[in-house]
């Protein structure tokens, strides 16, 4: 049975409200779970860098170290997109934020490669789970008009969580010998955050529709037509007209991963799936790897986390400049842009030699990966109907997770082949190879979601 999309619909209310109090609610309730992944995923890098020299590890544990986290986030994220279009968005979110909270906290604990690499598997169930659900949650709740801007400024909560892993590590891992153990105590912050996002937000009403609980539905949009407005709706031309099935698309939609294959969405997957992968390529290859590369080119590890939290602050005005961009050049011209801006910028921070050029390349690399993330958030749940638009996002998260289990085991070994310049150009063309994949997207720029 298919859902369209009628006058005084879920869908037609949502999209026709103004950006209301209860949006920031819901966009700051999740950011902040958004950051605290950050912090997770951003601590990694720095501890890595620490227990080398505590530990003496080899290249090859260090690079399975942050591997197994990456592998629980595969996982997870398949298992989660799934989970959330079965019992709901908001519940999904919580168990995640508490899974890896937990174990992040027990992290701390560790007293040797084996334990540690059991729990940041753990600690990948969680995080894997939570970002495509937390992306889809809110799209669903956001007005279509505004719906990229939205999910843009849900991502840069990640540069908040990243700035925060930055500051820990620059402050609290260099203070004393079990200054990472704190760290990781740190993280399991989300534990306790948990409990607030699971009686805190609402659930999606385009879900509960979907799922027949009309009543609960109406309930939730009207919490949000009842909250002040923040921001006006707009001129009545900038209010997303109904996007009814058109002739050439099948009314009906299957449920599950074999939807994603489908003759309508195959395309749509195979080229998100690219992106995904490419993407998670570069930039884990990348990031969870700077400070480590820094201490390797002489700097030391006080000077090394310095230089990595001054091009994490960069993350911020490059989310800045997707989130406006997005709503003008819309969704695909957005994220090839950024794309290539990541490229080139690879090229250069893989060449740099000096302090400055480092900084500086650096910076540019965060602004414009980091500007790409916002906008391949934004356009992954607008790929899929409501009845399988978590699933389609998951399954893209978890297929770019494979990337980022291969991408710190490759880092040693392409530095002894051809040292960082010959490393940053692999990661350069395969941002090239996603920005040409983000052409076979689709665009959804100011139409309401497809609610089948």
């Amino acid at each position: 049975m298919s859902i369209r999309t009628t006058p005084g619909s879920v869908s037609d209310r949502l999209d026709g409200l103004p950006f209301t109090r209860r949006h920031l609610r819901v966009l700051t309730g999740s950011g902040v779970g958004w950051a605290l992944d950050a912090m997770d995923v951003g601590l990694i890098s720095f501890v890595i860098a620490v227990l080398a020299q505590q530990w003496s590890l080899t290249g090859t544990e260090t690079s399975l170290i942050a591997s197994a986290g990456f592998l629980g986030m595969a996982v997870g994220a398949s298992l989660g997109g799934l989970l959330a279009d079965r019992i709901g968005r908001r519940s999904v979110f919580a168990v995640t934020l508490l899974v890896y909270g937990l174990a992040t906290g027990a992290s701390a604990l560790a007293g040797a490669v084996a334990a540690l690499l059991v729990l940041r598997f753990v600690v990948g169930l969680g995080l894997g789970a939570e970002l495509p659900v937390a992306s889809t949650y809110v799209s669903e709740l956001a007005p279509a008009r505004i719906r990229g801007r939205v999910i843009v400024i849900l991502e840069a909560f990640w540069a908040v969580g990243w700035t925060a892993a930055a500051l820990i590590g620059f402050f609290v891992i260099p203070a004393s010998e079990d200054g990472w153990r704190w760290a990781f105590a740190l993280g399991a912050i989300p534990a306790v955050y948990a409990l607030v996002v699971r009686w805190g937000l609402p659930e999606s009403a385009r879900w509960l529709e979907r799922r027949g609980r009309a009543r609960e539905a109406d309930e939730v949009v009207r919490s949000f037509e009842a909250s002040p407005a923040l921001f006006s709706r707009g001129s009545v031309s900038e209010v997303a007209a109904p996007s009814p099935v058109s002739t050439g698309e099948s009314t009906h939609v299957r449920t599950g991963v074999g939807a994603l294959w489908s003759a309508e969405f195959r395309l749509r997957t195979l080229c998100l799936w690219l992106v995904w992968f490419c993407v998670n390529f570069s930039y884990y290859g990348a990031f969870i790897w700077i400070p480590s590369i820094l201490v390797s080119q002489g700097y030391d590890l006080v000077r090394s986390f310095g230089f990595t939290l001054i091009i994490t602050l960069a993350q911020l005005p490059g989310y800045a400049a997707a989130a406006w961009l997005i709503e003008v050049w819309g969704r695909r011209a957005t994220l090839s842009v950024f794309l290539v801006g990541s490229a080139v910028s690879a090229v250069l921070f893989g060449t740099a030699t000096s302090e400055a050029t480092v900084i500086a390349t650096g910076m540019a690399l965060s602004f414009f990966n980091l500007g790409a993330w916002g906008a391949l958030y934004a356009i992954t749940p607008e790929t899929y109907p409501t009845s399988v638009r978590a699933t389609g996002a998951g399954w893209a998260a978890g297929v770019g997770r494979i990337a980022s289990i291969i991408a710190p085991l490759a880092v040693p070994p392409l530095l002894g082949l051809g040292g960082a310049p010959l490393l940053f150009v692999v990661f350069a063309v395969f941002f090239a190879v996603a920005a040409t994949g983000a052409w076979g997207l689709s665009d959804r720029r100011g139409r309401a979601l497809d609610d089948r």
